[in-house]
């Protein structure tokens, strides 16, 4: 038999039993779209995380108080902090000569308020340099001043969101509001930024970092965001980090230097490892598929039982037995396959209209290891059935008919 004799036959099986069929592709099809948006899913989060932590600027360097071993290993959110980071520790940084800006950060809640309306807010305390390395999007009037950063001028930066509640239709630049137990005049509104590290910017109000240290009382800092020369220096910009102020704290390496790819590094290893997983155990549902193959194969054996023997009795092997019914089997698992990737056309598409800003992409290696493990699938639970086929004696097979 030829491979187009072998194929219009697998074919005339597969038609002769239509709700059979229906019910294996249905399996094999559910299984393969599972594989393929599971994977989709899991690249989009993967994606998302980078473009999140890309979106914070470029070169890189967070400063947190407290070394790494304080809490484990982990960037030290709960455990001792030997000593705080002030002010004049992120001026110093800018003696370092592959630092390009430095920015403290100090953050807080406080309740905003303009006239009779009020409401709470993310206050995040910081200079000039923040907009610059974040890139910050201003829609109106300005970003912070370029000042002293012990001088705490008395503006801010507001979010959308906080302007469209407090202030409507009426002009919010110039305007005074009160934060907490002090007053601000809005110098800029932020641009329609959306979230950013799990913080809505629209909700965020920006204020010089000693007005926020006045606001909370505090002289520590949360933060210090460093900006490198150029991503070439990134590993010299951090070991001047680590120099400046081990010199200013005594001698003591009592901070943690993350650099932006090392997290994102480690983002994207955790998330591969993650999607990984998911999808192998979406794969699961194919092995269910393939089981149903086999059993419905052996059930196809023993009602075609007439069949086999006449195709022996007319001078076929065991060899062109096992291929007809193996190519039946990977036929099935074709089209199921197919059929599930189409599904999963419908449902990455559907997801993308509700998730618009969801970076949805469908990695390459998703449609091809799924339409791989489909074949393979169909053919080892395919093999028994097969074999079964190709052993039948014919004289025996003639006879049962």
């Amino acid at each position: 038999m030829r491979v187009g004799d072998t194929v219009r036959y697998g074919f005339s099986n597969v038609s002769g039993s239509p709700v059979r069929a229906f019910l294996l592709l249905l399996a094999m099809s559910i299984g393969v779209a599972s594989v393929v948006m599971l994977s989709t899913l899991g690249e989009a989060a993967r994606l998302y995380v980078i473009n999140q932590f890309s979106a914070l600027g470029t070169h890189l360097l967070i400063v947190l108080p407290g070394r790494s071993e304080t809490t484990g290993g982990a960037p030290p959110l709960l455990g001792a902090v030997p000593r705080d980071l002030i002010l004049d520790d992120s001026n110093a940084l800018l003696r370092g000569s592959s630092v390009s800006r430095v920015a403290p950060i100090v953050v807080g809640s406080a309740p905003i308020s303009f006239r009779s309306l009020e409401r709470e807010a993310t206050i995040i305390g910081t200079t000039v340099d923040y907009g610059e390395i974040r890139e910050i999007a201003i829609s109106q009037g300005r970003f912070l001043p370029s000042a002293d950063i012990k001088r705490g001028d008395a503006v801010c930066v507001i979010g959308e969101t906080i302007r469209q509640e407090l202030f409507g239709g009426e002009r919010a630049l110039g305007q005074s509001v009160r934060i907490s137990s002090y007053r601000y005049r809005v110098i800029g509104i932020l641009g329609d930024e959306g979230q950013s590290l799990g913080m809505e910017m629209g909700d965020a109000v920006f204020i010089p970092v000693a007005s926020a240290q006045a606001l909370f009382n505090t002289e520590s800092l949360f933060r210090i965001m460093v900006q490198a020369t150029q991503r070439e220096t990134i590993p010299s910009a951090k070991e001047d980090v680590i120099r400046i102020l081990r010199e200013r704290h005594d001698g003591e390496d009592d901070v943690t230097v993350i650099t932006q790819d090392a997290i994102l590094g480690t983002f994207d290893r955790i998330l591969k490892a993650l999607t990984y997983t998911v999808v192998g155990i979406a794969a699961i549902s194919l092995a269910v598929a393939g089981v149903l193959i086999m059993n419905v194969m052996l059930v196809s054996v023993s009602q075609r039982t007439s069949e086999i023997g006449l195709l022996k009795a007319l001078g076929g092997s065991r060899r062109q037995i096992l291929i007809l019914f193996l190519s039946e089997a990977a036929l099935l698992s074709v089209i199921g396959a197919v059929s599930g990737i189409l599904i999963s056309f419908a449902g990455v598409s559907a997801l993308d209209g509700l998730f618009p800003t969801f970076p949805l992409t469908t990695p390459l290696w998703a449609y091809v290891s799924a339409l791989i493990v489909a074949i393979v699938t169909g053919l080892v639970f395919g093999i028994m059935p097969a074999r079964r086929a190709a052993r039948l004696d014919p004289v025996d097979a003639l006879m049962r008919h």
